[in-house]
């Protein structure tokens, strides 16, 4: 069973109530094919009201098959709610809708009750790594890698891909979610949302007085991951619709 999924999903049941639900008004994509660029990775689901939610779009098959059409033809004015059960129950490009609309509906309900997050202090999620701690990293992320080790923090990585395994200059990437419990702090890439994984994560990291999520996909409702352990998100916060929209 998927605790983080479906609490998250609950959560959104509650808070929008007996009110009518957002619908879906676009969805906007990056180039297809990937053209490799970090900016090319996240699509956004914009609903009705004007509110974008981001999802990771390049895993399985579901750029190409967003970009296909077939996904898209049936979301303009669909219940942004019944998409986003499509982030638990669906694969591939259901999957990655789904969790765009977990976001989008979040930032509706967000501003709805005007509330906007602070600025982020850093690009780790405050996490203050120390040079005696044992810091926990989910995903690879070789810029991170630095800022974590220059401070002379010891650093595990955990990945999904076996060929990054092993030990490197200043860090040690493993495929074993046990090996994430000495660890002091985590940081998260936002895609173990996306993937279903932060459950597993979260069961290694029994130790950790920080785990933080951080990524353009951590923009959701906040309240059960805190409740599960996670202790802050940082996402992407999206000021200016339409100017993005003309980058993506």
């Amino acid at each position: 069973m998927n605790s983080i999924a479906n609490a998250l999903l609950s959560d959104l049941a509650l808070s929008l109530a007996d009110a009518p639900h957002p619908r879906a008004k676009a969805l906007h994509l990056p180039p297809a094919p990937w053209t490799g660029s970090k900016d090319g990775e996240f699509p956004a689901l914009e609903l009705e009201d004007g509110s974008l939610g981001l999802s990771y779009v390049l895993l399985d098959d579901s750029l190409a098959a967003l970009a296909c059409g077939g996904a898209t033809r049936t979301l303009v004015g669909a219940d942004a709610m019944d998409i986003a059960f499509g982030w638990r129950d669906g694969h591939g490009a259901a999957r990655t809708l789904g969790f765009a609309a977990i976001n989008a509906l979040s930032r509706h309900l967000f501003d709805k009750a005007g509330f906007a997050p602070p600025h982020a202090t850093d690009s780790i999620g405050g996490l203050d790594p120390q040079p005696d701690e044992h810091i926990g990293m989910v995903g690879l992320f070789p810029p991170l890698v630095k800022q974590i080790t220059a401070l002379g923090a010891r650093l595990t990585v955990l990945e999904l891909r076996a060929d990054l395994a092993g030990v490197h200059a200043g860090h040690t990437v493993t495929l074993d979610p046990a090996a994430l419990n000495p660890c002091d702090k985590v940081l998260a890439t936002s895609t173990v949302l996306l993937n279903h994984t932060l459950d597993t994560v979260l069961a290694n990291c029994r130790r950790a007085h920080r785990i933080v999520l951080v990524g353009p996909g951590a923009g959701c409702l906040p309240g059960s991951l805190f409740d599960a352990g996670v202790t802050a998100l940082a996402g992407s916060w999206i000021l200016d619709a339409t100017g993005f929209k003309q980058a993506l």
